[in-house]
């Protein structure tokens, strides 16, 4: 699919979800270890931790499972006794859940310390599902390994983020999830437009200050990646860079 005509489709798939996944109001407390889901980017229930996770401003290891992978499906299976996804762990509590809901509720509980937002599951998991048939589905490809985990600064809503994400996700490459929801309304929108309505507007949440401090701007997605040292926005040259570095021509 085309560059444009691909981040219309993401945008379609985020409008399917009324656009959930955007806007952060903090946990009441962090983990003090990063917690560790294990998941894949078009599966319905998985996006719904993920949405939780990005309103929760809670960051999280992904180690991506996605269809026809067994990279990360057998230590799924190690930890819990049997491949379903999604799955979490919590190091901080000694805690594994599988079921989008038990663990949403637990993130709430546990991180948010305040009640979860009031909607049907019924109605959001068909809104879920939805978002993923017209996205599509993503099948695992050969990749190498990288020795350290890629950072990358997203939140769940955004179309640009998602096709880096979903690219991860065909690598089975683990990454950190740096979630970077909108803090304020007035975030809402591409940087750009944002700088124009609103100049000097002051930059909220912690991972928004972070990449403010360390680029000196606020933009997803961005990629860290440890094991080269390169740090780039802008989803394209994310993608081939993920292609030419770990893709299967460079398969070892």
């Amino acid at each position: 699919m085309q560059p444009v005509l691909d981040v219309l489709n993401s945008s379609v798939t985020s409008t399917m979800r009324a656009w959930r996944g955007t806007s952060a109001k903090p946990a009441r407390r962090q983990p003090k270890q990063m917690l560790e889901l294990y998941e894949f980017e078009s599966c319905p229930y998985c996006r719904l931790v993920r949405e939780a996770l990005t309103e929760l401003d809670v960051d999280a290891m992904i180690y991506p499972c996605p269809p026809g992978g067994d990279r990360y499906r057998k230590q799924v299976r190690e930890l819990g006794g049997r491949v379903q996804l999604p799955f979490l762990v919590d190091h901080n509590t000694g805690k594994k859940l599988y079921e989008s809901d038990a663990i949403i509720q637990y993130l709430y509980k546990t991180y948010g310390q305040r009640r979860q937002p009031l909607g049907l599951r019924e109605l959001a998991v068909a809104g879920s599902i939805s978002a993923s048939l017209v996205r599509g589905k993503q099948t695992a490809r050969p990749a190498r390994q990288p020795e350290k985990p890629l950072v990358l600064y997203s939140f769940e809503s955004s179309p640009f983020a998602r096709r880096v994400r979903e690219r991860l996700c065909e690598l089975e490459l683990p990454y950190e999830l740096r979630n970077t929801g909108k803090a304020m309304w007035r975030d809402m929108g591409p940087p750009q437009i944002r700088s124009a309505l609103f100049p000097g507007l002051a930059v909220k949440g912690r991972n928004r200050k972070a990449l403010l401090e360390r680029t000196g701007k606020v933009q997803v997605p961005y990629l860290i990646d440890p094991n080269t040292g390169v740090e780039m926005y802008e989803s394209a040259d994310i993608n081939r860079y993920l292609e030419h570095t770990y893709g299967q021509k460079n398969k070892k």
